[in-house]
């Protein structure tokens, strides 16, 4: 068990939360959900002992120990990766490092032996003989190829790092297990091993993560990071929503009727105090109107973008035709002879494990690279607006956000701009910022404008929700669902490819699978899942 008691978090006047009072207990994972910036990070910190609160106290059970998910890639560059993720259980590994110390003395003394044995003794208790079984299950669950195992980590490349730091946490069942986006940079296959892996964990997990899929397929409980506090709802994050914003209807509903009977009791005060046979009545009810308070409804941290893409045509039936599309970039084949063609409605969630391939083939589709061979054609009727992964040359420049929207906007009144900005959550004051010093959730909201300002009824989305709170991405998802034009998406958010695309295409090592099922038919489907298996796709 895991408590906090009278928890403050304070940066000068700013409070991100204070008093929370929260246990956390065995067997339930926690999804601690909230807006950027709410302090749901700093708050796992806090519990790890990395960062001190303002106030309060973390009390945790004496002899559980606590596994953290470093944020620090290159921390272990020096270990092995197998030993890299037996670290993650500090005294199982410290008696390791002894152990081979103590036997690879020269002058072994009796009182070495002796000490050997207290190790071996200690290193049995801690399953230490299936270390180095349990570290290689746990990697090969990730993606972590059997002969990486042996190299450094500094070998490898930084999505296999996350993969083994993941590993490391993982590692000997720990008793408070601290994850801060754990999906990040995982492909499909690795993330459904880690739900079941987390699904079945029976100890306490805290979890910070964007992926509303899979906070639903692992969450017991939801921690809510607003209002300036922290509480604890029962459930997954679906079930959150929908309960949170019940209450919050409930409570207005309930000011409401208090605001009814606050207006008829002024009334009749008003009409009947001068009235001397009612000013009994009257002085009654001016008493019972002193006794009534309305319910202070604080205004929530969360805030919604408006998304909405809307076409300034409709197009026609031929969208975009690829025939025998080739690419070979730095030795490596992304892909060969790729052939497929969009019609009039599709939106198409663009899959495969290799993410250079996907990101390349929409690079080509709009113009940014050139094929090795094979060619493509849009169609006459077709405009297309397209969000890249790496929006960073957008935004090398100092204009304020006024000024950059101006240049991709017909209206150029800057009233206008400033409402369109609204709608990203950009008012005020916060319009004058130069582009350049964004963070990466504002480049992709302000990517978003641009996109809508285009009129385009062809979209390509190169991992959109990159950089994003969960409020953010919701509101795409239900601009995506409502588009009423063509699309082809590269995400690795479940929930927005399952409800949004009604297509998938597959870039495998061995070729491609394109099939007019929605995201949750392809994965479930025995037949599909036979051809992934042969084109090396799992």
């Amino acid at each position: 068990m895991i408590l906090t008691q009278g928890l403050a978090l304070r940066f000068g006047k700013r409070v991100l939360f204070e008093d929370v009072n929260l246990k956390f207990t065995e067997g339930n994972c926690y999804g601690l959900i909230g807006a950027n910036g709410a302090g749901k990070s700093t708050f796992l910190k806090i519990l790890a002992g990395e960062v001190e609160p303002s106030s309060g106290d973390v009390v945790i059970d004496k002899g559980q120990r606590l596994a953290v998910l470093q944020q620090d890639h290159y921390v272990y560059d020096e270990f092995e990766v197998l030993k890299t993720v037996i670290m993650g259980h500090k005294k199982l590994y410290d008696i390791m490092v002894e152990k081979d110390e103590l036997y690879a003395k020269e002058d072994f003394s009796d009182a070495d032996g002796i000490r050997a044995s207290e190790l071996e003794a200690d290193f049995a208790e801690l399953n230490g003989w299936d270390a180095e079984t349990e570290a290689a299950r746990l990697l090969a669950g990730l993606g972590v190829a059997p002969e990486l195992h042996e190299k450094k980590m500094s070998e490898l490349s930084g999505k296999e790092k996350v993969r083994v730091l993941l590993a490391q946490a993982l590692f000997g069942t720990p008793d408070i297990l601290l994850l801060d986006e754990p999906t990040n940079n995982l492909d499909y296959d690795s993330v459904k091993w880690l739900e079941d892996f987390l699904a079945s964990f029976p100890n306490i997990v805290l979890v910070v993560s964007h992926d509303r899929h899979f906070l639903n397929q692992v969450c017991t409980h939801i921690a809510d990071f607003d209002f300036g506090n922290v509480r604890i709802f029962f459930g997954n994050y679906d079930f959150w929503q929908e309960s949170s914003q019940m209450a919050l209807q409930m409570a207005r509903d309930a000011n409401k009727k208090k605001e009814d009977k606050i207006k008829e009791l002024q009334t009749f005060v008003q009409r009947f105090s001068a009235n001397a046979s009612k000013s009994k009545q009257a002085t009654s009810r001016k008493k019972l109107l002193d006794k009534i308070e309305l319910d202070d409804i604080r205004p929530s941290t969360r805030r919604y973008p408006y998304i909405n893409f809307k076409p300034d045509r409709e197009a026609g039936d031929d969208i975009l035709t690829v025939t025998d599309l080739s690419k070979t970039l730095d030795g490596e084949v992304l892909f060969k002879d790729l052939t497929f063609s969009l019609e009039k409605g599709d939106k198409v969630a663009l899959i495969g494990g290799n993410g250079q391939a996907q990101t390349a083939l929409m690079q080509i589709l709009m113009g940014e690279m050139e094929p090795d061979t094979g060619e493509l054609k849009w169609g006459i009727t077709t405009t297309q607006a397209y969000l890249p992964k790496d929006n960073g040359k957008y935004f090398a420049t100092s204009d304020n956000l006024v000024d950059w929207l101006r240049q991709y906007s017909k209206d150029p009144e800057e009233t206008f701009l400033r409402g369109f900005l609204g709608r990203m959550l950009f008012a005020g004051e916060e319009t004058q910022k130069e582009a350049n010093v964004l963070s990466g959730g504002e480049k992709v909201r302000c990517m978003f404008a641009k996109m809508m300002l285009s009129g385009a009824n062809v979209l390509l989305m190169d991992e959109p929700t990159n950089h994003l709170d969960l409020e953010s991405i919701t509101s795409l998802n239900n601009g995506l669902v409502d588009l009423k034009g063509t699309l082809l998406l590269r995400s690795n958010d479940h929930q927005l490819l399952s409800t949004v695309c009604n297509r998938v295409i597959e870039m495998t090592p061995n070729g491609c699978l394109d099939r007019k099922y929605t995201y949750d038919e392809y994965l479930e489907n025995e037949d599909i899942k036979k051809l992934r298996q042969e084109l090396g796709a799992i």
